[in-house]
C-alpha cells in the first residue's frame, strides 16, 4: 500500500509489496519508484521470489529515501527521459548487498559503503543481483552548482573511502549525518538535510575537478604506447612500472573517461589501421601487422576491428590504398 505524499517539508510516504499478490507486485512496485524518484522501468526474474520496501521524505530540496529490493534490474531508457520532464541529479549509496549502476559508458560497481551519482536526463540501468538495500538521494541539478558537461562526468563514477583528496574525509561525514538525519526532530532534519546537499555539492565538484597530474599521466600513456606490441601487457605490469597501486591506475584511466583495457585496445586498433593503409600488398600480411602490435589471434584482430571501424582489415587496405 502507498501511502504518504512527498509535497511538503518532513511529509513522507512508504510502500511495500509483501501484501500484494505476486502477479500485481512488479506493475506496483514500478509505479511506485516512478513516483518517488523518475519514470523508471523493473525487471525481475518470474521465477526468483522477491518483494520491495521504499521508504522516502522530502526535505526541502533534497529528497532522502531508503529502497529495499532485489534480484531485479531498474531500468531509465531513452523514452521514460523522452516523456519525464524531471531531471534531477540522484546519489545512490549502497547499504547492504551489491549492485551494479551503469550510465554513459561507466559502470560503477556498488558495494556497502560506496556510492555514485547518476543523471536522471540521460538513460541508465541499476542491477541487483541479489536483494540489497539503498539509501537514494534525489536533488535538482542547479543544486551542485555544476556544469553540463561536468554532470556527464560524475555519472556512474564511484566514491568511496579509498579515494583521495577531501572526498575521503567527507565520505564518513555524510554518512553519519545521513544517520542522524532519521532521529532528528522535523526542523532539525531540515537543516541537515541542508548540510549534506552542500557536502555532496562539495564531493561531486571534486569527483570531476581532481585530474591526475599531467606528467604522471603522460608518463603512464607514453609508457604504455611504447609496449603496445606485447601481447602480454597487463594493467598490473603498467602499475608496477610506475611504482602505483593497481586500484590507483584503474582510477587514473577511469578518471580520463577510459580504462586501462579500452585505452590499450583502442591504441593498437588506431596504429594496425594507419600500417595497413600505408604498406602495400608486398609487405606484412594482416596477420603479421596484428601480431606486431599485440593481436595474438588473427581472428580476433578482425573482429575487433570490424566492431570498431565498420569494415574488416582486408577491405580496410583495399580501400585505403585504392
Amino acid at each position: 500500500m502507498l501511502t504518504g505524499v512527498l509535497t511538503s517539508p518532513g511529509q513522507g510516504m512508504f510502500f511495500s509489496t509483501r501484501d500484494l499478490a505476486p502477479g500485481d507486485r512488479v506493475a506496483a512496485w514500478e509505479r511506485a519508484l516512478s513516483q518517488v524518484f523518475v519514470d523508471l522501468e523493473v525487471a525481475v526474474d518470474g521465477e526468483r521470489p522477491w518483494a520491495g520496501e521504499l521508504a522516502a521524505e522530502r526535505l526541502g530540496a533534497l529528497q532522502i529515501a531508503t529502497e529495499e529490493f532485489g534480484p531485479g534490474t531498474i531500468l531509465r531508457d531513452a523514452r521514460s527521459v523522452a516523456a519525464d520532464r524531471r531531471t534531477h541529479i540522484l546519489v545512490r549509496q549502497q547499504l547492504d548487498g551489491d549492485a551494479l549502476l551503469l550510465q554513459d559508458g561507466r559502470m560503477a560497481e556498488l558495494v556497502p559503503g560506496r556510492l555514485a551519482f547518476h543523471d536522471a536526463r540521460r538513460p541508465f540501468r541499476i542491477v541487483l543481483p541479489q536483494r540489497q538495500r539503498a539509501r537514494i538521494l534525489m536533488m535538482p541539478r542547479a543544486l551542485l552548482r555544476l556544469e553540463e558537461g561536468q554532470l556527464s562526468a560524475l555519472s556512474g563514477t564511484v566514491v568511496d573511502e579509498a579515494g583521495e583528496g577531501a572526498t575521503a574525509l567527507l565520505l564518513p561525514l555524510l554518512c553519519g549525518l545521513l544517520e542522524e538525519v532519521a532521529m532528528a526532530t522535523t526542523t532539525r532534519r531540515e537543516q541537515l538535510a541542508r548540510v549534506a546537499a552542500e557536502i555532496l555539492a562539495t564531493m561531486a565538484l571534486e569527483q570531476v575537478t581532481r585530474r591526475p597530474t599531467s606528467a604522471l599521466w603522460e608518463r603512464i600513456t607514453a609508457s604504455v604506447q611504447a609496449r603496445l606490441g606485447e601481447p602480454g601487457l597487463a594493467p598490473q605490469d603498467i602499475a608496477d612500472q610506475h611504482g602505483i597501486s593497481l586500484r590507483y591506475l584503474h582510477r587514473l584511466f577511469q578518471l580520463h573517461g577510459t580504462t586501462v583495457n579500452g585505452w590499450v585496445r583502442t591504441r593498437r586498433l588506431q596504429a594496425a589501421r594507419q600500417e595497413l593503409a600505408r604498406l602495400g600488398p608486398a609487405h606484412r600480411s594482416i596477420a603479421a601487422v596484428a601480431a606486431r602490435w599485440g593481436f595474438t589471434s588473427p581472428s580476433h584482430f578482425s573482429r575487433t576491428f570490424r566492431e570498431a571501424y565498420g569494415m574488416s582489415p582486408t577491405q580496410w587496405r583495399g580501400q585505403a590504398q585504392a
